[in-house]
C-alpha cells in the first residue's frame, strides 16, 4: 500500500518554519521553495518531502527524545569563558563534573562561586592561566570564545597565527590538556564572519593540534526545551586517536512558549518568582502601551512609526524586534544583555515593562534557585550572554554518550 505524502498549506508551512506567510511567498517567487499549485484554483501547497531539506523543518519530523543517558563513570570538564554558568549547569545536569571554570568577569565569577562553592572558579585572564597540570586528567574542554578574525600566514592557518585572539587560548588549553573531546560554542554569525575564513581557520587550528573537527552545527534552542528563539553554533573536535562518532543531540518537536517559561506547567512547577527589573522611560511606555501581544512597531499608526523609528523607518528589513511585545503563546525572541534598549525591546505580554531578572532567567531555563551577583544591569548581562541551560543539558547528554562509547572501547581492549 502506498502512503500518500502529507501536504501543507502556506499557513501551516509558515507555522512549522517559524516564518510568516509573506516570507514563504518571497521564497516561492525567488525559487528557493517552490509551492505546488492546484491547476484550477491556483491554491498553493507544499509536500512533506520538499520541506525536509530545510534545517528549520527537519526537527518537525524527528521523534521526540529527552536526550537522557547515564554516565558510566565520572567524566570531567574544564570550562573556559564560563560566564554565569548556563553551560556548566546543563553539563552538570547531564552528569558531567566541572573540575575548573575560568571567567575573567568578576560578577559572573561571583555568581559561580555563590551557587557552587565546591567549584574551582578561576577568576583570571585566561592568557595568564596554565592548565598543563591537568593533562590526561580531563575528558572535555568547553568554551564560548569570542568571535575574532585571524591574520593569515601562508595557505593554512596554524595555532601560532591566531595568537592574541581568545580562540588561540581555547586551542592552547586543549593542546595542554589533551581531552577526548572539545566543544566550542558561538553565535550563528561565526559561519559568515570574515566571509567564513574565521571558522575555517579555527577548524585548521584544531586539526593541527590533533583534533578531527565535525561539521559545525547551529542548534536552535527552541528545539531543546527552551522557550526562546536563540541559536548557538557548536564546534566539536574529537581527538584523532579516537575512532568514535559524536552525535549531536536529537531535537524535539515540542515547542515551549513564554507561558511555559513564566507560568507553572511542564517546564517549571510554579510561576516565576517576583524579582526586581529594569523599567522603560515614560516615552517608551507610551509607545509600547499601543502594541498588542505578538506585535511590534508596525502595529503603530504611520505617524508614530515615523516618530519612533526615525531614520530606521526608511530602511529595509522587517526589524521585527523593535518595540516588540512578546505573546504568551510564542517563544520569546533572543534575549539581549539589556532588556530596555531601543531596537531589541522584549516587552511583557500584559504589563508594559521589560522582563524582570527572574523572568529573564526563566526564559534561559536557569533554575529558580540560581542567584546572580552584582547590580541589576550586571545580572541582565550575565543572563543575556548565557547558553540556555536546557540546550546545554542536551549537548551534555551527547558528550556523555560519546564518553560512554570511549569507556566501553577501552574496557573491551583491556580484556583482549
Amino acid at each position: 500500500m502506498v502512503t500518500k505524502e502529507k501536504i501543507y498549506s502556506i499557513a501551516e508551512a509558515a507555522k512549522l518554519l517559524n516564518k510568516n506567510k509573506g516570507t514563504l511567498r518571497r521564497w516561492d517567487k525567488a525559487g528557493k521553495l517552490l509551492a505546488f499549485r492546484e491547476p484550477m484554483s491556483n491554491y498553493r501547497y507544499y509536500k512533506e518531502g520538499q520541506l525536509k531539506i530545510f534545517d528549520e523543518l527537519q526537527v518537525q519530523f524527528v521523534n521526540d527524545t529527552n536526550n537522557k543517558v547515564a554516565p558510566y563513570g565520572e567524566y570531567t570538564v574544564v570550562e573556559l569563558f564560563a560566564g554565569a554558568g548556563g553551560l556548566a549547569i546543563g553539563l552538570e545536569q547531564a552528569g558531567l563534573k566541572c573540575i575548573a571554570l575560568n571567567e575573567i568577569d568578576h560578577w559572573a565569577a561571583e555568581t559561580l562561586r555563590t551557587n557552587r562553592p565546591q567549584w574551582n572558579v578561576i577568576e583570571e585572564d585566561i592568557r595568564k592561566v596554565s592548565f598543563s597540570h591537568l593533562k590526561g586528567k580531563v575528558d572535555v574542554i568547553t568554551g564560548g570564545f569570542p568571535c575574532q578574525a585571524f591574520s593569515y600566514a601562508g595557505k593554512k592557518l596554524g595555532l601560532m597565527d591566531a595568537r592574541g585572539t581568545l580562540f588561540y587560548e581555547f586551542a592552547r588549553v586543549v593542546q595542554e590538556t589533551k581531552p577526548s573531546i572539545c566543544i566550542g560554542e558561538n553565535v550563528r554569525g561565526l559561519f559568515n564572519h570574515d566571509s567564513g575564513k574565521t571558522l575555517k581557520g579555527m577548524i585548521s587550528i584544531l586539526d593541527e593540534i590533533g583534533y578531527r573537527v565535525l561539521e559545525p552545527r547551529v542548534l536552535k534552542a527552541i528545539h531543546y526545551n527552551v522557550p526562546q528563539k536563540r541559536e548557538r553554533l557548536i564546534l566539536v573536535g574529537v581527538r584523532k586517536d579516537l575512532d568514535i562518532n559524536f552525535e549531536y543531540p536529537n531535537p524535539s518537536s515540542k515547542i515551549y512558549t513564554l507561558k511555559d517559561a513564566l507560568l507553572a506547567g511542564e517546564l517549571f512547577d510554579c510561576d516565576a518568582p517576583m524579582s526586581h527589573g529594569a523599567k522603560y522611560p515614560n516615552s517608551k511606555t507610551k509607545i509600547l502601551d499601543l502594541v498588542p501581544p505578538g506585535g511590534y512597531w508596525r502595529n503603530l499608526s504611520i505617524e508614530l512609526q515615523r516618530e519612533y523609528m526615525q531614520k530606521s523607518f526608511y530602511l529595509g528589513g522587517g526589524k521585527t524586534g523593535i518595540a516588540r511585545r512578546i505573546s504568551w503563546d510564542e517563544p520569546c525572541l533572543t534575549l539581549t544583555c539589556s532588556p530596555a534598549q531601543k531596537q531589541t525591546e522584549r516587552c511583557h505580554p500584559e504589563q508594559t515593562r521589560p522582563f524582570t531578572v527572574r523572568e529573564y532567567a526563566r526564559i534561559q531555563t536557569f533554575p529558580d534557585n540560581w542567584q546572580f551577583a552584582g547590580s541589576i544591569s550586571q545580572q541582565y548581562k550575565q543572563i543575556g550572554n548565557a547558553v540556555p541551560v536546557n540546550l546545554a543539558k542536551a549537548v551534555g547528554a551527547s558528550i556523555v554518550n560519546f564518553l560512554n562509547a570511549e569507556k566501553l572501547i577501552t574496557a573491551n581492549s583491556e580484556h583482549i
